[in-house]
């Protein structure tokens, strides 16, 4: 405690005189300091909500939309922050219309580890009390790997499948384990967002995937959506912006990414970092946008790092996390007086929010053994010269012996004595809606995607043109069996190589469908069938365009029945290929790797694809067994071939022929059935449904194993507290 006092009395000496709270003189200017005559009072219950006395109604069965309510705005509410906002303060005793019904949210001993997340504790988050309030903004607040965005996973349910949650979570004075999709939204860090759909389609296919009920109720949520984000300017703009055109600016963006939540109107939502890569000014609005939000009675909970002065004006609450223990819990004014209480007041001219951080970050101490050799010779640098663990244990004993806590503390037991309204999902769209939705969505992103896709059907009819003219006026000898074999194997090989151009689109879409199913918005069985239905007409398209132009130019029998059969083979080579993509991509999850693996399979395929080496003639221990039977470059390129020449024959000499398959058997392996070729087909058929299920297993296990597991986890918490 000695040693607490002395390092207390250092920083002390070290600020300025005006930054002592006894010499400010209180001012409206500064919206951190309290009214006179309040400075020491706990905070107050002016907010905590009465059940009996709330009109709020919240519709759950048969409807989409929440009962507006009106609710009598707090006073401690319109006092916070009245030199700060950018809009006049709301007058005592003021009436709003909420929109949206919020819920209470209450987190008692909250305790979370995760196995090798720390390496000298695996606690990351520590007996965590708080709660929240419908209409408020509540902050968690803390330096990097303080346990921020834990604590807010914890509470919304979203740990990952390493971790282990202990302790109470309360959703209007009822014991809840916050599932996924109910009646919550989660914005993560980082979002994907479709650029080739403008703002307002964007939300509008996100609510057809979510909610139930007629496409013009729909419409209306989403403008409600709009104009809640502020973002009625952009509507009609694309988020990734065309040709020269720009997209959307950063701050933008993240609006949209919470609009896309608020499309269900949530009574509760988690944003993780809204802040996240943002400047002052995008910064800035962004609050004072999420400010209105909860002002139509949605319940905010959010990490932040840092803010500057006039953002952390725009809070209601604060939780102060250093390395998972609480240093704090209350209201933003309140927090400026625990520090002054613990001996480290804020300076006058410097942020809150930055002299928090400074006391608490022990990343400072570095900082500060470089500063104590330049003390000397630049001056007196005691006002870097503290230690952040003798203030965080300052700060961390401060606040237990507090009024702040104790007053916690009553409010979590006045919160969780009553139950409140019982919340409810708003139902669910039908899987058949979500396909449909899914499949019209990716249409109209490839129509407008000329990189990945138009760019891509344009080089696949360069690339036939090439290598019909170079295989062109081959004539129907003898002698141009072997030629017309080394075309059809050229033109099979390179266009399935050059569709690995596909796979940044590929990528996107994974993307997309991780970031909507962590919400619920959509499932992996949705997904896989609705990108597989929006692909077919554009590989159809790839197929017939290459397939005429290749075959007319290479000269193969003119006969409407084998053409047919060429562009459904080929059709079908192509949607085993993009099978196989989605695979690599959803493995990699990466770009570069996932190209540089696919056109290492494809290589591979080539070498065993019968053309080089005839196929009984290759090594068997592995270039047949397993290769040569699993590439699919094979089974179309001998498909194709017992197409052409099966019931040809040709002449040798005056008087002798022979059988197309006697004249092909030196320079590919065929069968003499001439059922083959519908067997190849279906060979085809069925790879490209089976690299379908392995895509359907590999991303149910990916991307949905952590909210399977986590699920048993909160199972096993709730029998463990029963007993």
């Amino acid at each position: 405690m000695e040693e607490i006092q002395c390092q207390s009395d250092n920083y002390r000496s070290s600020s300025s005189s005006a930054s002592s709270p006894a010499s400010r003189v209180p001012s409206s200017n500064f919206f951190y300091l309290r009214k006179p005559g309040s400075l020491r009072q706990p905070i107050s219950f002016e907010d905590s909500p009465e059940w009996e006395d709330t009109d709020t109604e919240v519709r759950v069965e048969g409807g989409d939309s929440i009962n507006a309510a009106n609710t009598l705005v707090s006073p401690s509410l319109s006092k916070i922050n009245s030199g700060s906002l950018l809009s006049p303060p709301l007058p005592e005793g003021a009436v709003v219309t909420r929109k949206i019904a919020g819920a209470s949210i209450v987190w008692k001993d909250l305790t979370v580890t995760i196995k090798g997340k720390r390496k000298y504790s695996d606690k990351v988050v520590k007996s965590s009390n708080g709660y929240a309030l419908p209409g408020t903004m509540t902050v968690i607040m803390g330096p990097a790997k303080s346990g921020k965005s834990t604590l807010l996973r914890a509470i919304s349910g979203r740990l990952p499948h390493s971790a282990r949650m202990y302790g109470e979570v309360f959703v209007n004075g009822a014991k809840s384990r916050m599932p996924y999709g109910s009646y919550q939204g989660f914005v993560e860090r980082e979002t994907a967002l479709i650029g080739s759909l403008t703002v307002r389609e964007f939300l509008y296919y996100s609510a057809l995937l979510q909610l139930p009920g007629f496409f013009c109720h729909r419409k209306g949520v989403v403008e409600d959506a709009i104009h809640a984000m502020s973002l009625s300017d952009y509507a009609n703009k694309l988020i990734g912006g065309h040709c020269y055109m720009k997209g959307l600016p950063r701050g933008e963006r993240r609006r949209v990414s919470i609009a896309r939540e608020l499309v269900m109107r949530p009574h509760i939502l988690f944003i993780d970092e809204p802040l996240y890569h943002l400047d002052s000014v995008s910064a800035l609005l962004m609050m004072v946008t999420l400010k209105k939000l909860a002002s139509m009675g949605c319940t905010l909970i959010f990490t932040i790092y840092q803010s500057s002065t006039e953002v952390f004006g725009l809070f209601d609450r604060i939780c102060l996390l250093s390395n998972g223990n609480t240093l704090f819990f209350g209201e933003t004014l309140a927090c400026l007086q625990h520090f002054s209480n613990a001996g480290f007041p804020c300076p006058i001219m410097q942020s809150p929010s930055d002299h928090f951080l400074r006391a608490i970050n022990t990343d400072f101490d570095r900082i500060i053994a470089m500063c104590k050799n330049w003390q000397d010779d630049h001056g007196d640098f005691s006002s870097v010269n503290m230690d952040t663990a003798v203030a965080i244990r300052t700060l961390e004993a401060t606040y237990k012996t507090s009024a702040d806590a104790a007053t916690v503390e009553t409010m979590i037991l006045r919160l969780t004595e009553k139950e409140g309204p019982l919340l409810k999902s708003k139902g669910k769209v039908s899987s058949a809606t979500q396909i449909a939705v899914l499949t019209w969505r990716s249409l109209l992103i490839m129509s407008r995607e000329w990189k990945y896709y138009w760019l891509r059907l344009i080089l696949c009819m360069l690339l036939p043109l090439c290598i019909g003219t170079v295989f062109s006026n081959l004539g129907h000898s003898l002698s141009s069996v072997v030629t017309r074999v080394a075309a059809v194997f050229v033109f099979i090989s390179f266009t399935s190589l050059l569709s690995i151009a596909g796979v940044p689109a590929l990528m996107k879409e994974i993307k997309i469908y991780a970031s909507e199913e962590s919400n619920w918005h959509s499932g992996t069985f949705v997904f896989i069938l609705g990108q597989l239905l929006s692909s077919i007409p554009f590989l159809f398209l790839i197929s017939i365009s290459s397939s005429l132009v290749f075959y007319f130019l290479v000269g193969l029998r003119d006969e409407f029945s084998l053409l047919m059969y060429f562009v459904l083979n080929f059709f079908t080579c192509l949607l085993v290929n993009e099978g196989l993509m989605l695979i690599i991509a959803a493995l990699w999850q990466d770009v570069f790797w996932s190209i540089l693996t696919l056109v290492c399979i494809h290589v591979v395929m080539m070498l065993s694809a019968g053309y080089f080496r005839i196929r009984n003639a290759l090594p068997r221990p592995v270039w047949t067994y397993p290769i040569s039977y699993i590439a699919f470059h094979s089974y179309s390129i001998q498909g194709l071939l017992e197409n052409e020449y099966l019931g040809t024959t040709y002449a040798v000499g005056q008087v002798r022929t022979i059988s197309g398959f006697q004249a092909l058997r030196s320079a590919y392996d065929i069968s003499v059935n001439s059922n083959s070729k519908w067997e190849n087909l279906l060979v085809l058929f069925i790879m490209a449904l089976a690299y379908r299920i392995i895509l359907f297993v590999l991303l149910y296990f990916r991307v949905k194993k952590n909210t399977f597991i986590q699920k048993l986890l909160w199972c096993d918490r709730d029998t463990n507290n029963t007993r």
